[in-house]
């Protein structure tokens, strides 16, 4: 995997060199994201959670 941006969008990292599968890749992407239900309040504290921990131990190493 490349850590190049995609042209359009600088935050997505390229996937597949080909640019015509890799558009269809973040496609996909885009629609399973689209589908998904939206995360309650409790979710969204989880992840908030879960995340903030990664980072205090990314600091501590």
């Amino acid at each position: 995997m490349t850590t190049t941006a995609v042209e359009g969008n600088p935050s997505r990292p390229v996937r597949h060199p080909d640019p015509e599968l890799n558009a269809a890749y973040w496609a996909r992407i885009d629609a399973i994201v689209s589908a998904a239900p939206p995360l309650d309040q409790l979710q969204r504290a989880r992840l908030r959670g879960i995340f903030q921990q990664a980072n205090r131990q990314e600091a501590a190493a």
